[in-house]
């Protein structure tokens, strides 16, 4: 199914889909795609990443030592990137800044006790309302990074006067002096967050008419999963009312 032009649309109905495509991720990642004892649920998380963040999440280790799943050692945690690398067109990495990273406070957090391991954010218009908003969006990813938060992000809204080489170029801006640009005719950004000590970036520039690509998720800075962006987004899809799949799915105007 092609992305669609989200812009055409009310705040409203994106939110709405919005929810319902991470309920689908969600379901997708629990049902056999997350190796034990990982797991995925959606959190009101407040601040600029959120209130809708998919965490994935890996259970804590009573002091008994004995593991609260059935999860065994030697159980595979995901695909390792020294063996088969993310099949994206560009990455970019960083060194981490010992400075910055000590004046840094932890914001992301979970009232359960389990460890958080990954987030994953489909960016809102409300993120790039304004200059402050998206500045805001940027830092908490930042800090998520800092803390050891793997980041998968999608963003399929175009870039605005706030972002104009889109979100992932305001995040990078951060973490590196070196500048990124979005390539001629790909607007829309996938972009996965290593989090280990040396920061690497994961993108894939892409375009409304263009199928998602399945994106990874980093749960180890040597492992990750695949997502399924594209048979989530069209199971979201499915639930979106007819009046406007009939807007999203009109030819562009002539005009």
């Amino acid at each position: 199914m092609p992305i669609h032009d989200w812009t055409r649309v009310s705040a409203g109905t994106w939110h709405a889909f919005h929810l319902s495509w991470i309920s689908e991720i969600q379901e997708s990642l629990n049902s056999g795609l997350l190796p034990p004892p990982y797991y995925a649920q959606a959190e009101q998380i407040a601040g600029p990443l959120g209130p809708d963040v998919l965490t994935l999440q890996e259970p804590d280790v009573p002091e008994n030592g004995t593991p609260s799943s059935n999860f065994t050692g030697d159980t595979p945690a995901g695909v390792a990137v020294a063996t088969v690398p993310p099949p994206v067109r560009m990455t970019t990495e960083a060194e981490m800044n010992d400075y910055v990273w000590k004046r840094r406070t932890i914001v992301i957090r979970h009232s359960s006790g389990d460890q958080i391991v990954a987030l994953l954010e489909i960016v809102s218009p409300g993120n790039k309302s304004a200059r402050h908003a998206i500045q805001s969006f940027a830092e908490k990813a930042v800090e998520a990074l800092y803390r050891g938060y793997h980041l998968l992000i999608v963003d399929l809204f175009p870039p605005s006067a706030r972002d104009p080489q889109g979100i992932h170029a305001v995040i990078w801006s951060q973490l590196s002096d070196e500048p990124f640009e979005l390539p001629a005719g790909e607007p829309l950004t996938l972009v996965a967050y290593n989090a280990g000590p040396r920061k690497i970036g994961y993108i894939e520039p892409t375009a409304v008419g263009r199928e998602l690509l399945d994106m990874p998720l980093f749960l180890t800075p040597e492992t990750y999963i695949n997502v399924p962006l594209e048979t989530t987004y069209r199971a979201a899809y499915r639930g979106v009312p007819r009046k406007w799949r009939e807007v999203l799915e009109a030819p562009p105007s002539t005009c």
